[in-house]
Parts: structure tokens; C-alpha cells; sequence
């Protein structure tokens, strides 16, 4: 099976404010823009079935494609985003300050957010999830799941046997696409964070303090 892990497009609150489980946050602009062009990019793929996080902005990510398939969008509460507890909603620059986000950029295995989920348990969630897809769909010949950044490097370094200490070194930009070949046999990586351009290798922005680098 082709397993497609597609990241929800861009938000207004993209890379300024940790969003987490927040509801009612729906795609800007550029993320419609990106959603629109999932079925030109994924054009004869064989994809039979689109399983979506139920967050809004990764439910409008997944409808323009399942529209041009004719297919339905199946919601999966496994492919939610991380719960943050406490830092939801909170501005990634008051985040980068405190000992826990140094510990998560490092050793985020054993990191449990306050008032929320632990690394390991929403790794092991996404994992339960995927499993749940592949198994109720066989002789599919491709799925694509809608999810979230955290969600998905925690997956591929699941699916790859990376220990999620390392799960910070994948990076997963909005509306991107990583591809994994499924079923017999070890999982094979094809494709990472396909963006369908190369603006995202672009040098970040310089920010205050002559450091660089946004959040995704």
C-alpha cells in the first residue's frame, strides 16, 4: 500500500502561535491555495481513501482532493494533533524560553506537556491509527492521511524504527506530502516533506537578535 502523510496547509497562526487541538482554525489564503493543488500533485496516484485528523484545517485540507476522487473524507481522531494541555494557544516565542521546549528540541521521548500528552503516547496513538487504516483497508492500493507536523515525524520515525529522540531532526512543512510504502516487508520512506517546489529551502527570515528560522 502507498501510504501518503500530507500535513494540513498553512493557517493565519502558522508559525506564530502553537494552534494544537484550538477549534476553529481554518486555512488562510495560501493554505486553500495549497489544498486546491493536492489532486494536481497527487494526479495518478492510486488513491482509494482519505482519512483525516477532525481538526478543521486538516479536514479542508483533505476535502479538495477527496472532491476530485469523488471520494469521502473519514475523520480519525488517531491523527489529531499533539495535545499540548497548557501550551495550546500559546505565542511560539514565549514557548522557546521555557527549559521544557529546550528539552523537547533534544530529548522529546520522555516529555510530557503540561496538562497534556506525553511525546511517547501521541506517537504510540498515530502508530495505533495507521495500523487501524492499513488493516481496514485491504487490497487498497493508497491512502492518504491528513495530519499534523509533530504527528507525522513522530510516525515516520515509528514506521522507520528511528527512536523518537531523533523524531526532531524530520521536518514537515505545510502541505506536504511524505510517501511510505506499506505492507510486506519493512516500510520503505520515498518521499519526505514533498512541498512541490523549492521555496521552502529558501534561508528563513533573520529575526530580531540576528537569529534565524520560523516554526513550521
Amino acid at each position: 500500500m502507498l501510504l501518503l502523510l500530507v500535513r494540513h496547509g498553512d493557517t493565519a497562526l502558522t508559525s506564530k502561535q502553537l494552534v494544537g487541538r484550538t477549534p476553529g482554525v481554518h486555512l488562510d489564503d495560501r493554505g486553500r491555495a495549497q489544498a486546491a493543488g493536492l489532486p494536481a500533485r497527487l494526479e495518478g496516484l492510486p488513491v482509494t481513501s482519505i482519512i483525516s485528523s477532525p481538526l478543521d484545517r486538516a479536514v479542508e485540507t483533505a476535502t479538495p482532493l477527496a472532491e476530485a476522487r469523488g471520494l469521502e473524507v473519514t475523520q480519525e481522531a488517531g491523527l489529531l494533533e499533539v495535545d499540548y494541555g497548557d501550551w495550546t494557544g500559546k505565542a511560539y516565542k514565549e514557548l522557546r524560553r521555557t527549559d521544557l521546549w529546550k528539552r523537547v528540541q533534544v530529548l522529546p521521548a520522555d516529555a510530557r506537556f503540561p496538562g497534556g500528552e506525553a511525546m511517547r503516547e501521541a506517537q504510540a496513538r498515530i502508530a495505533g491509527a495507521l495500523e487501524r487504516i492499513c488493516a481496514a483497508s485491504p487490497g487498497t492500493e493508497g491512502v492518504v492521511a491528513v495530519s499534523h507536523s509533530d504527528m507525522i515525524k513522530a510516525a515516520v520515525a515509528h514506521l522507520l524504527g528511528l527512536h523518537l529522540d531523533l523524531f526532531q531532526r524530520l521536518v514537515v512543512s505545510p502541505a506536504s506530502v511524505t510517501a511510505l510504502w506499506v505492507g510486506e516487508g519493512q516500510p520503505r520512506l520515498l518521499r519526505l516533506n514533498d512541498t512541490g517546489t523549492m521555496q521552502d529551502l529558501r534561508p528563513p527570515r533573520r529575526r530580531r537578535g540576528g537569529r534565524r528560522g520560523a516554526e513550521n
